[in-house]
């Protein structure tokens, strides 16, 4: 209560001096300050003259000299303001009508103390923006992860790591988007409001279209828009954009998400993983200066010349003992997988369909324990009904996905174009569906139609951002990837 109190006060004394400021004729919200550069770019400017601007986040009064720090999102500097420089009238207002948040405009001339911290000695002052309510008590290094997510601004004043991270990741959406132009590749714009559930296996949001009176879903991938625009003629297509999947919340998954597809005309899946691998070596390199990063205490290394490959459909045989390409009734399945004594009837009991079931145990079984880069390869087909299937088994698809330290980063693979086929697959997941698989894709009649107009070979990729820089900074939460995640 004491602490509340103390806020009430201070929001007081800063609203009155804001009253006091406009009452003698002071613009107190600045409409404009014309800097003469960044901060960044004052700390390379010793000797010269700038002008800059940002928010007050530190002050030191010594009598008639004293320090502030100010700084934006890309950097802080030191600044020293005295009675040497300005006039008595402007030093009283500097320490009785600035305050810690306020943003002040600084003009002077950088120079670098006796203890080598760069600074501008500044010649004037300028109020540009008053802060009505004080940053929290010891708001450098916050740690309040409530405050942290509902207030992301107050997380980016405080934190150089959270700095760091936002600033990477919009550098990372940038290098996405040039890489592939450079390759060749046009981004397109596919909806997000749809009328069917397709392109991942996903459970979707619902919504409605008042206008159309129609049931809507929120699209959970790009996949069939992209793949329809290459029917038209497009020959390398991407969108870089918003997914959203209505699943539960973890510390890996977010329930709307950002990630990158791309779609090359004539390729196969392993001209993808050739791209993939040039593409997030570069990628490092660029935006974070390296290919190594620890996760969780794993040293894992994207630039060595060859990742690890683990044949899906092998590895899963090996666990189980049995083929379970042959398995089609999923409560069989679910006996064999007691009786091997690898889960319980209650570890079982929320999955309905034998697509669900593989998934659930390579989850549990291979996934987890990889650390990698690791390219997981040759999947059942049942698991990807959008995926060309093997020319020697029909069983097995031909896709990959980059897995590293338990988490998918990649999902990807030669598109199956066969619209015979197609039917078949879509088909097979609507009676998943009426079965009480939540997760399986609608039959998509016009995605169907552009595919009996014909389509090249093509293949695929998804990449999610948000699940890259979670991993690459070591962050315990996929929110923490995320400026302003939704919160209850």
């Amino acid at each position: 209560m004491a602490e509340i109190n103390n806020l009430s006060s201070e929001i007081d004394v800063r609203r009155n001096k804001i009253m006091a400021l406009k009452e003698s004729g002071e613009i107190v919200y600045k409409a404009k300050f014309d800097r003469t550069c960044t901060i960044k770019d004052a700390r390379e400017k010793l000797g010269e003259k700038v002008k800059i601007a940002g928010r007050m986040v530190f002050r030191r009064v010594m009598g008639k000299f004293g320090f502030m720090q100010i700084r934006d999102i890309e950097a802080a500097i030191q600044v020293s303001v005295g009675r040497n420089e300005i006039n008595e009238e402007d030093y009283d207002f500097y320490k009785k009508m600035i305050d810690i948040g306020d943003f002040v405009g600084v003009e002077g001339e950088v120079y670098t103390t006796q203890t080598g911290e760069v600074t501008v000695r500044a010649e004037k002052l300028t109020l540009l923006s008053k802060a009505l309510r004080p940053l929290p008590e010891k708001f450098h290094g916050l740690t309040d992860i409530e405050t942290k997510y509902r207030q992301r601004y107050l997380d980016l004043i405080a934190n150089e790591d959270a700095r760091k991270v936002f600033l990477t990741r919009s550098k990372v959406v940038s290098f996405v988007r040039r890489y592939l132009e450079e390759h060749g590749f046009i981004e397109i714009e596919t909806p997000i409001i749809q009328t069917n559930v397709s392109g991942a296996s996903a459970k979707p949001f619902f919504t409605k279209h008042n206008a159309l009176d129609l049931e809507c879903n929120l699209r959970i991938a790009t996949e069939t828009w992209l793949k329809e625009a290459i029917a038209g003629g497009f020959d390398r297509v991407f969108e870089l954009g918003k997914d959203f999947r209505n699943e539960g919340m973890d510390a890996t998954h977010l329930q709307e998400f950002t990630q990158v597809e791309w779609y090359a005309s004539y390729w196969d899946f392993e001209d993808n993983i050739a791209f993939f691998q040039s593409f997030l070596k570069t990628l490092m390199q660029e935006c974070l200066g390296t290919t190594k990063i620890t996760y969780q205490g794993n040293e894992v290394d994207f630039g060595k010349g060859n990742w690890e490959r683990i044949d899906y459909i092998a590895k899963m045989r090996e666990i189980l003992g049995f083929d379970f390409l042959q398995e089609e009734d999923a409560e069989e399945f679910k006996n064999k997988l007691i009786k091997a004594k690898l889960f319980s009837k209650a570890d079982l009991e929320p999955y309905n369909s034998v697509r669900a079931l593989i998934d659930f145990v390579y989850k549990k079984k291979i996934r987890e324990n990889i650390v990698g880069p690791v390219i997981l390869y040759n999947y059942p087909a049942v698991l990807k009904p959008l995926a060309r299937r093997n020319d020697k088994d029909e069983r097995i698809v031909d896709a990959f996905q980059i897995v590293v330290c338990g988490a998918e980063l990649v999902n990807a693979y030669s598109e199956l174009v066969d619209p015979i086929v197609q039917r078949q697959t879509l088909e097979s997941q609507m009676r998943d569906k009426l079965s009480g698989d939540d997760e399986a894709m609608d039959l998509d009649e016009g995605f169907l139609l552009a595919m009996e107009h014909g389509m090249p070979p093509i293949s695929g990729l998804g990449f999610g951002i948000d699940r890259f820089i979670m991993t690459v900074f070591d962050l315990p939460n996929i929110r923490d990837t995320v400026l302003f995640p939704i919160m209850r």
